[in-house]
Order: structure tokens, then C-alpha cells, then sequence
């Protein structure tokens, strides 16, 4: 027997179908919950019927979509897969090194089980959390996942539930922390069809993708309930050590307690239930270090949160258009590089030109591994017209540079897949909806948001099964000339910050930062470790220290001389002393 349970508070009747029978549902309760028990069995397809619509509706809270999101559902037993991870107990987050990967694009098959294939080979880069982008069912076969719609089924184009349970297991066998990404702040434009059952969405307010996920009106608790019982379900069914939630600074909750604070206290409560610590990161562009402090000190108690001030102020050194203004605009100096590895906002209650308003609150007290650092990301390689990736715009030399500041600082660091070996492939928006209007208007929408930057109609069309293929990782390259270059710097890079205690500090207060605006040099002292970076167009001389030695340099050829080493242009090295007098160093340089 299975016990049906659907919330449809709007509907005055309401049926299931399962296989050929139609079977009217008990009358609802008090919160709209309708009910019935019916005998059948794992693997059996269903739909609700709603009212008189003869239409039949995949279930919200299916587990299974075989036939994509708009076929019948399917039941589906969680306990019938076999683990093999039960000694398994999750990397610790403050010593994570967290690799972004998209399941379609990370391999040739697209798969969880082209996925798996590749998994030695992150072990030994050295990264310790896979962090993904979203796997729950969305419409068509590929897409970023941000447009999921049935958000506890997994994407059967990916290998559906058994798939993943198999790629978590398998990464937990090697070592590795699996990070789910979710998306609660909207569902997608195709194949949506919560609101027919319930007030999942709500005009009292507005989002960037229309009426807001209704948090805090009337039906609230069930709409919560919804997206708790999936958060809750892939860190307990699907064995995920963390979830990365998207734009946080899109749920708009008045509540007494925020829609964050029950997903950390929640998720607490699960950890201590099966003696596991999970890892909570917000994606928030608000700067406020509330979404990161604990309950008790009345914060939302998410672990960590994107730090998007870090990347734009590192990007805009590097590289320069005034044809990508936008965001980019409040940023451009050392000086907020300086201030972003320092005090973690660059923006924490000083005036943004691009917003026109004063934004963000000063960071006090809290450890750097709170904030989840980048040189390049989904969103910010994707959201480029041609999805080049840092390599492609800036060249070897500064993408050398740019991945060193970000495993040398001490905020936990995030990788985008490819990145570490400068990969040929582009990573595109690319999707495929399934309703003939939609891909026109998203082909069409994604041509005019570039037409004013000189792009005309070249921009790749986003429905185009080229684009999607064109965005696979081309792991051919990955032992060839540059690529293999960069790959062995990531990875000394990786290897230093593991082995080394002072690298995984946190306490900002052990952080010094020294900066020069005009002549484009940064220097990070920790401890024993001194990370000098040259981003100016001239050489420099610099003179170690007593007791100092080259460790790393992202130049080859670089040579000690009587105490001085010649910095070049766009270069960074790590020098390492075997004295403890660190507090009182001072930086010898000049013009070569």
C-alpha cells in the first residue's frame, strides 16, 4: 500500500491516477492536505486530476519524472539503494577547497556516470568539496538547472535518482565532500505546476522572474514545509554533505523567523540526528554579514556565502571593458582588492555609484572562511556573451596570478571545472525548452541583451544543441603545452595551502595586507608566508628576507640572487621563512 498526499488547497475535488484506475482523494484538512491509500508498488506511474480539468498533474513533490516534467510521476523507494559510505562523515568545511561543476558539461557522456570516470582525478588535484550546479528535473535534456520545476525528482538526462546516489557514493569513496546547489527564490518559465495545486507563488511580491515564492503570506507554512522537507532530503536520501543556495537576497520573507533560519536550524537538527555536519552556503549580493552569523548572535546561520566583492575587484584589475561597465563600475582599484582580502566587503556601507545608494554593513568578528572566494564562476563566465573564461581574456600569465591570490588567501576558495588546467572549452548559458515560444523568446532576448555591446547576431543561440556541446570540457587537452602548465601550478598551489597550518587560517586578524595603487603590487603576509604579486607593467627587484626561500612562482626561471629575486611583470610568488619574527617585516622593493 502507499498512502498518497497531496497540498491543494484551491481545489474542491481531487483524484489520482494510477495506471489505468482514477481514484477520488478523502476531502482535505484543515491546511489543504488531500489523502488516499491505494495498493500499488514502487516504480508505478501517477498524476493528480484537479477539479473537473481532465488534465492529469505530475506530483510537486515527486521523486521521479522518467518521462520529464511534464509526464506522469513515479514512485520511487528511497531504501531499496544499496550505500557504501557509512563511515563516511564529510571533509571539514573550514579547511574546503570547493570545485564548481556542471554534470552535463564536466564530461563528454554528460552523465553522473561520466562524472564518475573523472573522480580519481579530482582527488588528486586536491579539491575537497564537488560543489554542482542544480540536478532536479527541468524541461528538455540540458540546461544550467536554475529552471528546475520538479524540485525533488533528479534530472533523468543526468542519470536520474540512482545516478546520483551512485556519484555520491563513489566521491565519498574517494575523498570528496558532495555540495548540492538549489534554487528556492522562483521555479522555472516551463513545466511549473505548483500553483495549480497551491499559493506557492505570490503578486504581493516581485522578483526578477515574476510573482515571489510565497514565504511569509497566507498558505506560508506549507510553501516553507515544501522547500525545508527538499533541503532536508538530499542531505538525508541522497547522502549530500552541503547546499549552496541561490540569491538568497531574492526570498522576500517578513516573518518572525526568516525562511534561513529554519533551513539551518533544521538542517542542524538532522546533522545531530545522523552525527554529521553539513556545510550551508548563501549566494547573497547584500553585504550583510547577518545571512553568515549564528542564531545566537541573530544571524541566518548559513555557513559561508559567494563573495562577489572579491571577484569583481579582482577581475577589473585584470582585465578592463568599458563596454561590460554595469557592477563592474563601483570597482577598479587596488585599493578594493585590498580592502576584499582585508576586510572581506568591499562595499560595507559606502556609496555604490552603480546602485546609487549606500550598500552593505561591516564584516566584525567573524572568521574568513565564512566567504567563499573566486576568480570565475558559472554565473560569471556564463553570463558573458561567449562564455570566455578568465584564460581566454586575460592570458596565461595573469590567470596564473589571479588563481594564486585565490588559494593563497585565507576564504575558503572555489575553482570553476576547467579552470585549473585553462581550458580551450567556453562555458555558455545553453538551455532547451521544450515550448516552441519560449526557446524563440529566450534565442531572441539573449541577442538583444547583448546588441548593445557591438555583438549584433553572433551571440550563440542558447537552444542550439552546438551550444550546449560547444561548453563540454575538452579533457583530450589536459596534459598539452599551456594546459599542462597551468594544471601543475593549481595543483602545487592546492598542495601548499593543505599541508600548510597557517594557510587554512581564518582569523582575519593574522591576515596583512600591504597594496600599492599606482604601481599595481600587492603583498599577503601569513605568518611564515609571504605572497608577493606584481599586476604593473615593469619589473621589480625584491629582497627576501633572512631566512626566507622562493616556494612557489608562477613564473619558471626565477633565480635567488645575493638575497634579491627579479619580480616581472604580471607575476606572483610565495616565499616561505623558517624564522617566526614575522610580525615585524617590512617589504624591500624597487624598480628593476
Amino acid at each position: 500500500m502507499h498512502k498518497f498526499g497531496v497540498w491543494a488547497p484551491k481545489a474542491q475535488k481531487m483524484s489520482v491516477r494510477v495506471g489505468d484506475q482514477t481514484l477520488p482523494m478523502q476531502g482535505q484538512n484543515r491546511r489543504g492536505w488531500w489523502t488516499l491509500e491505494v495498493d500499488c508498488n514502487c516504480g508505478d506511474r501517477y498524476a493528480y486530476l484537479i477539479d473537473d480539468d481532465t488534465t492529469p498533474y505530475p506530483d510537486p513533490r515527486a521523486l521521479r519524472q522518467p518521462d520529464g516534467v511534464h509526464g506522469m510521476s513515479e514512485l520511487y523507494d528511497h531504501s531499496r539503494f544499496e550505500w557504501h559510505d557509512q563511515l563516511w562523515r564529510g571533509s571539514p568545511k573550514s579547511g574546503a577547497i570547493i570545485y564548481e561543476m556542471h554534470i552535463g558539461t564536466f564530461s563528454e557522456e554528460g552523465t553522473f556516470a561520466g562524472a564518475i570516470k573523472h573522480l580519481d582525478y579530482l582527488a588528486d588535484l586536491g579539491v575537497t568539496h564537488l560543489e554542482l550546479l542544480p540536478v532536479n528535473q527541468f524541461a528538455g535534456d540540458r540546461g544550467w538547472g536554475y529552471d528546475g520545476v520538479s524540485l525533488f525528482a533528479v534530472q533523468e538526462s543526468y542519470g536520474g535518482p540512482d545516478g546520483l546516489k551512485r556519484f555520491v557514493d563513489a566521491a565519498h569513496a574517494k575523498g570528496l565532500s558532495v555540495i548540492m546547489d538549489v534554487v528556492y527564490n522562483h521555479f522555472g518559465p516551463v513545466g511549473n505546476y505548483t500553483t495549480k495545486f497551491a499559493p506557492y507563488l505570490t503578486d504581493r511580491h516581485r522578483t526578477p522572474w515574476g510573482d515571489a515564492v510565497n514565504l511569509d503570506g497566507a498558505g506560508s507554512d506549507e510553501v516553507r514545509r515544501f522547500f525545508c522537507d527538499n533541503a532536508l532530503m538530499w542531505l538525508k536520501d541522497y547522502h549530500i554533505d552541503g547546499l549552496r543556495l541561490d540569491a538568497v537576497h531574492a526570498f522576500i520573507d517578513h516573518s518572525a523567523e526568516h525562511f534561513l533560519e529554519q533551513v539551518s536550524e533544521e538542517v542542524e537538527r538532522l546533522g545531530a540526528t545522523l552525527g554529521r555536519e553539513f556545510y550551508l552556503i548563501a549566494e547573497s549580493d547584500l553585504n550583510d554579514p547577518k545571512i553568515i552569523r549564528p542564531k545566537e548572535a541573530h544571524g541566518y546561520g548559513m555557513d559561508s556565502q559567494w563573495s562577489d566583492d572579491f571577484h569583481h575587484s579582482l577581475f577589473t584589475l585584470l582585465y578592463q571593458n568599458p563596454k561590460e561597465a554595469g557592477y563592474y563600475s563601483d570597482f577598479g582599484s587596488m585599493a578594493d582588492l585590498h580592502k576584499a582580502l582585508k576586510h572581506a566587503f568591499v562595499y560595507d556601507g559606502g556609496y555604490s555609484g552603480y546602485r546609487q545608494r549606500r550598500h552593505g554593513r561591516p564584516v566584525e568578528a567573524l572568521s574568513a572562511h565564512h566567504f567563499v572566494h573566486f576568480d570565475q564562476n558559472h554565473d560569471q563566465v556564463g553570463n558573458r556573451a561567449f562564455g570566455e573564461r578568465i584564460e581566454h581574456l586575460i592570458g596565461m600569465d595573469a590567470a596564473k596570478v589571479a588563481i594564486g591570490i585565490v588559494l593563497m588567501a585565507p576564504y575558503i576558495p572555489m575553482l570553476f571545472m576547467g579552470e585549473e588546467w585553462a581550458t580551450s572549452a567556453p562555458f555558455l548559458y545553453f538551455a532547451d525548452h521544450e515550448d516552441e515560444d519560449m526557446r524563440r523568446a529566450v534565442a531572441e532576448g539573449r541577442k538583444n541583451e547583448f546588441a548593445d555591446f557591438g555583438y549584433g547576431g553572433d551571440v550563440p543561440n542558447p537552444e542550439d544543441m552546438s551550444t550546449f556541446n560547444d561548453s563540454k570540457l575538452r579533457w583530450q587537452e589536459i596534459g598539452e603545452g599551456k594546459h599542462a602548465e597551468m594544471l601543475a601550478w593549481t595543483k602545487s598551489l592546492i598542495a601548499l595551502r593543505r599541508s600548510s597550518v597557517c594557510l587554512n587560517d581564518g582569523n582575519m586578524h593574522r591576515l596583512r595586507v600591504s597594496s600599492d595603487d599606482v604601481n599595481l603590487w600587492l603583498m599577503m603576509q601569513r605568518d611564515e608566508f609571504r605572497i608577493m604579486v606584481n599586476m604593473g607593467n615593469a619589473p621589480w627587484n625584491l629582497q627576501l628576507l633572512d631566512g626566507e626561500d622562493l616556494a612557489l612562482s608562477s613564473r619558471e626561471g626565477l633565480a635567488v640572487d645575493n638575497g634579491w629575486i627579479v619580480l616581472p611583470p604580471m607575476s606572483l610568488i610565495v616565499l616561505q621563512s623558517s624564522t617566526e619574527e614575522v610580525e615585524d617585516r617590512e617589504v624591500a622593493a624597487r624598480p628593476a
